[in-house]
């Protein structure tokens, strides 16, 4: 099993129970090191992410907690007078890329004999979970902004999870679940917690598999905490040190509304002072988040790969929602950002450009 510890102190993630901190200093966790790829270590006969499962840090006898998520298709179309590769991530099993981080937390928690927890969220990570849960008999509390989109509420009731709405911004919501957690329950957030990382790789080994083992040349993917931006990175590192350490890892383009864009103000500025920050009405509200934890990691991540954040504004969201949908893709305005972004950014990408479609436009009204 991959060795989990605390990103300021270095305490080792305990052996039982389910702390979303660490208990020493309060600290993120992660692993201590990337997750490996071995391509003769991919188990074909099993469905979706779970080929992948000997990255996942779980333990050989744990129970996978599946819904069929994963190998999603990668699909062609013309745009901007170029061939883009588009993931369509909202045909995973509740409609968004969440399945991936979902399967994967639930798994670990039923390996750890735990079977109840709470979750906050702006709908899609709610509603994953919730499904998870539910596949997984745990009984799940799920915390959302009174404004989340009516779908998704309804969709997280109709797993059978108790649903709580919060007054507020999303910085409350998340404010509410850390106090019934610190109250002693356990949190099952998609946000501190580092289980959900190597389920988002998957995505990237899928991508590779899917372009032919060959690299792309870029992705573009909405971003509001960066955990699939930060496991994408992750998976196709794993398998360029795997398969080819020459080879160059794609350039990333992190995309967020203008209204909360703390990635982008860092990227830009180089100051993570909150208070340049605004946390507006969006309708990308999947990418809402004014204090992303990972922040410092995320950045890195991007520049690494040479890649940028860009900003979308509001009256750009809903004309790229409806260009996505008349080539086939009907998806959420969360997921709709990256249309603006391919504008802004397509003539220096080089190919092949892969834009990751995240949630489902069956979640929005």
């Amino acid at each position: 099993m991959m060795e989990i510890s605390c990103t300021n102190c270095g305490c080792a993630y305990p052996s039982d129970g389910f702390p979303y901190r660490c208990l020493a200093c309060g600290g993120l966790f992660d692993f201590r090191i990337p997750q490996p790829f071995d391509p003769s270590q991919v188990d074909l006969s099993q469905p979706g992410i779970w080929r992948y499962r000997y990255t996942f840090g779980l333990s050989p006898d744990s129970e996978p907690v599946s819904l069929g998520e994963g190998s999603t298709p990668l699909l062609w179309a013309e745009v901007f007078e170029r061939k883009v590769a588009f993931k369509c991530e909202f045909l995973n099993p509740s409609g968004s890329f969440k399945d991936r981080g979902s399967a994967v937390i639930t798994a670990w928690l039923k390996s750890r004999g735990i079977y109840e927890a709470v979750e906050d969220s702006s709908g899609n990570a709610g509603a994953s979970f919730a499904a998870y849960a539910a596949r997984a008999g745990i009984k799940a509390r799920v915390f959302v902004p009174e404004s989340a989109s009516g779908p998704k509420r309804r969709q997280i009731e109709a797993y059978g999870a108790e649903l709580v709405q919060v007054p507020g911004s999303r910085t409350d919501v998340a404010e509410a679940a850390r106090t019934v957690a610190d109250g002693g329950n356990v949190y099952a957030s998609h946000a501190y917690l580092p289980f959900n990382l190597p389920g988002y790789a998957t995505a990237a080994y899928e991508i590779f598999e899917q372009l032919g083992n060959k690299m792309p040349g870029a992705i573009v993917l909405p971003a509001g905490q960066g955990g699939l931006l930060l496991g994408l990175v992750r998976g196709f590192d794993a398998v360029r040190i795997a398969v080819n350490p020459i080879i160059n890892t794609p350039k990333i383009i992190g995309v967020q509304a203008r209204a909360c864009a703390p990635l982008w103000v860092m990227f830009t500025t180089g100051n993570a002072d909150a208070g340049l920050v605004v946390e507006n009405h969006t309708l990308a509200e999947g990418v809402k988040v004014r204090y992303p934890l990972r922040v410092d990691a995320v950045i890195r991540a991007v520049e690494a790969s040479h890649g940028s954040m860009c900003v979308v504004d509001e009256d750009e969201i809903l004309p790229g929602r409806d260009r996505l949908a008349r080539l086939g893709f009907y998806v959420e305005p969360t997921s709709a950002i990256v249309w603006s972004a391919l504008i802004q950014t397509i003539r220096d990408l080089p190919d092949p450009v892969v834009v990751v479609l995240t949630g489902s436009g069956y979640k929005y009204e």
